[in-house]
């Protein structure tokens, strides 16, 4: 699995419908590619981050400002 294919796959992977072959590759490239072990971990706390703004979670502490502010200012609000 390349890098882009990783990027592809995520959202089927972390909603766990990625078939398991497709799955183990997955998971094996991530075994060994720190650009997208920091890739996921910033998808997912952007993620995190968004439902947060919808009400659904609290904002995380380590979340930086100016993420929370693009995100608002993306959806045509401000803190």
């Amino acid at each position: 699995m390349t890098c882009r294919e990783f990027a592809e796959f995520l959202d089927a992977f972390l909603a766990g419908t990625l078939p398991s072959e497709q799955a183990l590759a997955f998971q094996r490239h991530l075994a060994i590619c720190a650009d997208c072990i920091a890739y996921l971990d910033s998808y997912q706390r952007t993620m995190a981050a968004c439902r947060t703004l919808r009400g659904e979670d609290a904002l995380p502490a380590d979340v930086p400002e100016e993420l929370v502010e693009a995100i608002l200012r993306s959806r045509g609000g401000r803190r």
